[in-house]
């Protein structure tokens, strides 16, 4: 696997107590980036935190509801305090609740909503100040594959993924004379507890089934998403933002 030295800069992932998350804090802290894990799962940010640690590399685990704005400035100043000003950010906390569309009530709209669209939104605007003061800096947000494709069952779940891509290219817009990229990852089906836990896909074999229906004839891994990020996140990637890098096996093959 090539390796990208990032210097020792500070990166913020959060929902990286598991998952996606997890594997793109490991991968991140192989490239010299250290990293501040941010997840309501306090157990599970500590996880992936000895994982770092225990290979050489600096991380802290910080509980912390990502879409509470008070929980975030906390988060984000107790991150500055150990390991310094935040120049990378992966926002990659979310919920993906499968629900009919007639069925979806207010509190679950609202809810995804909250998470999904308003927790990024104000976790980024938290941290922009710093790599503004550093002139540089990297914004990715997880989007998801279904905002290309469409998916049954998950229309507030779209819905707030569409928000965010839609968020990133404003970003890209905005931030892109400051040394400040924002791109985003929209993944396709990614073996991860969250998939797993679906309903639809409890049946023995569905995941593999679904895997081998794509072009890859294969399901995604924590490890495939990681490697766009890492990319995303090197001074390689410092000509791309406001940019769609599809992770997903051949789901998706258009244009957005």
């Amino acid at each position: 696997m090539a390796k990208r030295n990032l210097n020792g800069r500070v990166a913020v992932i959060t929902g990286a107590g598991s998952g996606m998350g997890r594997s793109m804090a490991i991968r991140l802290a192989e490239d010299e980036a250290a990293i501040a894990v941010w997840d309501i799962n306090g157990d599970g940010a500590a996880e992936t935190v000895k994982t770092i640690t225990e290979a050489g590399g600096k991380a802290i685990a910080i509980t912390v509801d990502c879409s509470d704005k008070a929980a975030i400035k906390a988060a984000a100043d107790q991150t500055r305090k150990e390991l310094g000003p935040i120049t990378i950010l992966i926002n990659n906390a979310g919920i993906a609740p499968f629900v009919k569309f007639l069925d979806t009530d207010t509190d679950t709209l609202d809810k995804v909503l909250h998470i999904n669209l308003r927790g990024p939104f104000l976790v980024t605007q938290e941290v922009v100040p710093d790599m503004i003061a550093a002139k540089w800096g990297r914004i990715i947000n997880i989007t998801s594959s279904s905002t290309q494709t469409g998916s049954p069952m998950q229309s507030a779940y779209v819905a707030s993924k569409g928000g965010l891509l839609g968020f990133t290219k404003a970003l890209a817009l905005e931030l892109g004379g400051t040394g400040i990229t924002a791109n985003m990852i929209p993944p396709g089906s990614i073996d991860t507890p969250m998939l797993r836990g679906a309903d639809i896909m409890q049946q023995e074999g569905a995941i593999d089934a679904y895997g081998a229906a794509l072009p890859v004839k294969r399901i995604g891994t924590g490890e495939d998403i990681a490697g766009a990020a890492a990319y995303l996140a090197s001074e390689e990637a410092s000509y791309i933002t406001g940019q769609t890098i599809s992770v997903c096996g051949g789901r998706y093959m258009g244009s957005a």
